[in-house]
């Protein structure tokens, strides 16, 4: 019979041990930290849910990456949470149902089916914030600040930020009366800057519109493109008008909040396009190829739960967020090594230091004073004139 490796993980599922387990936790408490200074609340949801639930208007990549199981209560399909956006768009639309603007945040593990990337855990820690029921760009621009905010908190370096908006491509998609396919197909050749595809699939469309829809392959880099889109997109239909100001409102803010943080354009390039509505936005930085830190807005998500709400928001990987910051996140390591014991005195003393915030390690049977160093204890506690009294360990 062949043995098995109980103590073996399945790839891409990893446990987070001491001390690092440690930075994380104060990581994750500092950026909540500062959620709440800016209004945010937060709410702690499920880790599964009905599918239907899980899965509302996030498209194909999601269900392709949620784990499903049965319920044996109800006999339905449940998905464990890849992730927590669609859960606090629920929170909002459905429990809340508050009026004007509302601030939700999060922090908690989503399981993936498949990793985002090949390097990528499938598990990780999710952290976010969402702004709903505001459909103008003050909430794209807090939300944006608020993330970059979170970034210079975990000092992470060498920052630099794509920004977007697929309005510009939906409007010029509908009035160029793209059917499905049609659409489908000019994304994806869009987001591959395939100019030979591009130019075949609206070749018999106005010549005007082909053009603007052309051009969005080549309208990328600095803060160039915005003016040049105004000259190619001149006689586009209001909406697209509408989209390009929104995105240059949003880069003239955060270009005065955070001039150090290079700003790259790409009006072809359509990060959720399925998901998300209007500005859309990515931080990446060198060496790693994935963004760490994304979002966009992405209005009437809630519709399915009953109540269509403007949104917008961000997340990240908290884990992803340790290992590429430079914060100290140590916590030392502290503590009063106590003897045994049963006595009432003993328990006393011991009981009132940890409740004045001190860590302290009471010997088990066989643990001597030898092993408090260990234990991470650099006092101990000793019973001098009938008074336990903390001393230095070496005392």
């Amino acid at each position: 019979m062949a043995t098995v490796d109980r103590w073996l993980l399945p790839d891409g599922i990893e446990e987070v041990l001491p001390p690092e387990a440690a930075r994380i936790e104060t990581a994750r408490r500092r950026v909540l930290d500062l959620f709440q200074r800016w209004g945010y609340e937060l709410v702690i949801t499920p880790h599964v849910e009905f599918l239907e639930s899980l899965l509302t208007g996030s498209g194909q990549d999601l269900d392709l990456r949620t784990f499903k199981v049965i319920d044996p209560l109800s006999g339905r399909q449940m998905g464990l949470r890849a992730d927590i956006t669609p859960q606090v768009a629920r929170v909002d639309a459905h429990t809340l149902r508050r009026e004007g603007p509302s601030r939700l945040c999060y922090a908690g593990s989503v399981l993936h089916a498949k990793p985002q990337a090949l390097s990528t855990s499938r598990s990780p820690i999710q952290l976010g914030a969402e702004l709903y029921g505001d459909a103008s760009t003050s909430s794209d621009i807090e939300v944006i600040s608020l993330m970059l905010e979170m970034l210079e908190l975990a000092v992470v370096p060498d920052l630099h930020m794509d920004l977007g908006h697929v309005g510009i491509y939906r409007g010029l998609a509908k009035a160029a009366a793209l059917d499905g396919d049609v659409e489908q197909r000019l994304f994806d050749a869009l987001q591959r800057k395939a100019m030979d595809e591009i130019a075949e699939l609206t070749a018999a469309l106005d010549p005007a519109l082909a053009g603007m829809l052309r051009a969005l392959a080549r309208l990328c880099g600095g803060r160039e493109v915005l003016d040049e889109a105004r000259a190619v997109l001149a006689e586009a239909p209001h909406d697209v008008q509408k989209a390009l100001e929104e995105l240059t409102a949003i880069a003239d803010q955060l270009s005065m909040r955070y001039p150090g943080v290079p700003l790259y354009f790409d009006l072809g390039e359509l990060r959720g396009y399925h998901y998300h509505t209007g500005a859309v936005f990515a931080v990446f930085v060198p060496g790693v190829g994935q963004s760490i830190a994304q979002g966009g807005r992405y209005d009437d998500i809630g519709a399915d739960f009953g109540r269509a709400r403007p949104a917008t928001g961000f997340s990240t990987d908290l884990k992803t967020l340790v290992s590429l910051g430079n914060a100290d996140l140590s916590v030392p390591v502290t503590g009063i090594w106590a003897p045994g014991g049963e006595e009432a005195e003993l328990w006393s003393a011991v009981r009132r230091l940890r409740r004045e915030g001190e860590r302290v390690v009471q010997a088990l049977d066989g643990q001597s004073h030898s092993d408090a160093a260990q234990l991470g204890c650099d006092r101990q506690l000793l019973l001098s004139n009938g008074v336990w009294t903390v001393v230095s360990l070496t005392s």
